[in-house]
Parts: structure tokens; sequence; C-alpha cells
């Protein structure tokens, strides 16, 4: 190594930038969080990685059409939970 490097014309930041991510602060339970890094570490994935499919997963099913048996199955749940109040 040298003794002594040049960093006039150096620049901060990512060496390889990513494209399409985006870099953010954001704040996790501990709990959620020790869970994704055993998952990670288990399936040996990054742990960011697995939240960020974790997020994509939410938001697909968020966005499932509103069909007959999207209707039918929410009509089920709605009438068991009735039922289960009801009862009590």
């Amino acid at each position: 190594m040298k003794p002594e490097y040049d960093f006039d014309r150096a620049k901060r930041g990512a060496i390889v930038p990513q494209e399409g991510k985006t870099r953010i602060t954001i704040y996790i339970d501990n709990d959620i969080l020790e869970a994704f890094r055993q998952k990670g570490d288990a399936e040996g994935k990054g742990y960011q990685t697995m939240i960020n499919q974790a997020l994509r997963q939410y938001l697909d099913q968020a966005k499932l059409p509103l069909d007959e048996d999207t209707l039918r199955r929410i009509f089920q749940e709605e009438l068991r939970a009735v039922t289960v109040v009801s009862s009590v």
C-alpha cells in the first residue's frame, strides 16, 4: 500500500451504484429484524433482500382483483367472524 494517497478527486458514496434501488433509513422493531436476520442466515440470503421480498409480496397481494373468488372468500371470512361474535 502507498504511504500516501491523493483523495482530491474522490467522491463519497457507494463504489458500485445500485440500479433501481434507493438507500433509506427505517426503524423496524427489534424482534422483526432479528426474525428476518435468523431466517436469512438459515436460507443463505441477506435479511434486507428478504424484507424487500416480503414488502413486494404484500403489495402484490394488496393488488388482487375484486373478482368472484375474492368476493366469496371475503364474505366467508366475514360470515365466520360474525358467527363467532354472535355465538359468544
